[in-house]
């Protein structure tokens, strides 16, 4: 399912997986420029790389730049819900191995300096995003921190790695905190930090322009 909005030279797809989060998205889209999709992908890695394939086979998101983004569970002590992490690369997920380096992230100082000015007061964090197939809590979450990881979220690191294998492109990786170390959830949107989280992602969309505009052409 796509939302879409025309102008600009180079498309932009933000893929996520939850109605929830897809909601946030296409509000914080009105009136935005540029062409701009938001897919949703459905939970899951298998879903996001099956999802994001058959996108990208659309002739007209042949050049599509690719955000994956959406919720993340936080894996520093002192991570609060609303936090937003910029990854520098994804890592994880379907079919890897322990010694997969995961995938580089384009331009996250433009993207992480962009999100401070579009949500200010909100701490932004940078560094890996690690993939899980399942819901990550108590000794598993400080395991992963323990491996290099600041955050974990099911989708984005199988959504750039699928984004790649179609074809080259700018590719990055935003997720919004809901929870943390200090502060489990039980079901997003229940409870405060998970509405604190929906408000951020709500305005997340400017600092996504803001990084569009700032990659070259694609080549023709």
């Amino acid at each position: 399912m796509r939302d879409q909005d025309q102008a600009g030279s180079r498309p932009l797809l933000i893929a996520c997986a939850l109605a929830i989060e897809r909601l946030a998205l296409r509000t914080g889209a009105r009136g935005a420029q540029g062409r701009t999709t938001v897919l949703r992908t459905g939970m899951g890695p298998g879903n996001a790389a099956r999802a994001l394939g058959a996108a990208l086979t659309d002739p007209s998101l042949r050049d599509a730049a690719v955000i994956a983004s959406g919720f993340c569970a936080g894996l520093a002590p002192g991570m609060r819900p609303g936090d937003l992490v910029v990854a520098t690369r994804t890592r994880g997920g379907e079919h890897t191995t322990v010694t997969d380096l995961g995938t580089l992230c384009i331009e996250t100082s433009t993207l992480a300096e962009a999100l401070t000015r579009a949500v200010p007061g909100r701490r932004v964090h940078t560094g890996v995003l690690i993939g899980s197939a399942h819901v990550v809590r108590g000794p598993e979450r400080a395991a992963l921190h323990a491996g290099g990881a600041i955050a974990v979220d099911m989708e984005s690191a199988v959504t750039l790695r699928t984004a790649l294998r179609v074809g080259p492109r700018p590719v990055a990786a935003v997720r919004v905190v809901v929870d943390a170390p200090e502060h489990e959830l039980v079901r997003i949107g229940t409870v405060r930090g998970g509405i604190s989280a929906f408000r951020v992602l709500r305005a997340v969309l400017p600092a996504f322009h803001e990084w569009h505009r700032s990659l070259p052409l694609p080549r023709r």
